[in-house]
């Protein structure tokens, strides 16, 4: 069956409301800095909690999913392609910040779709 592109955005955020296992390797921000013509990736460490929740490991509280984070990145890369910054963070790094296939997938393809948006102008909002 052929999906128009109505259903696959339905397929796509019905998909995106469904429980994760968060990766105990910590999580990632990504944004674009256009006039660079630049993708961002912040890491932020985290430990996962008795409810399964992302906690900060300084203060144990759990890290909200909305508004501003007021902590450090571990470390920030940029770089000008998916490609490129699927290099750095799986092939480069080691020991590597992602610890679950899930969690590599799901950066491969946000890091996709912000390459995308970076080449046709349009804003990115992480998923």
């Amino acid at each position: 069956m052929i999906l128009s592109q109505v259903d696959r955005t339905a397929l796509n955020n019905k998909l995106s409301q469904r429980f994760i296992h968060l990766d105990p390797g910590g999580y990632f921000i990504i944004y674009l800095d256009p006039d660079q013509e630049l993708i961002y990736v912040k890491h932020y460490t985290n430990v996962i909690n008795e409810k399964g929740l992302a906690a900060d490991p300084d203060t144990g509280r759990p890290i909200p999913t909305r508004g501003k984070v007021e902590r450090q990145p571990s470390f920030v890369v940029s770089g000008r392609t998916a490609k490129e910054l699927c290099i750095t963070l799986f092939e480069s790094s080691t020991p590597s910040p992602v610890t679950m296939l899930d969690h590599a997938a799901y950066l491969g393809r946000e890091l996709m779709r912000a390459e995308l948006c970076l080449d046709l102008g349009w804003d990115y909002i992480q998923d």
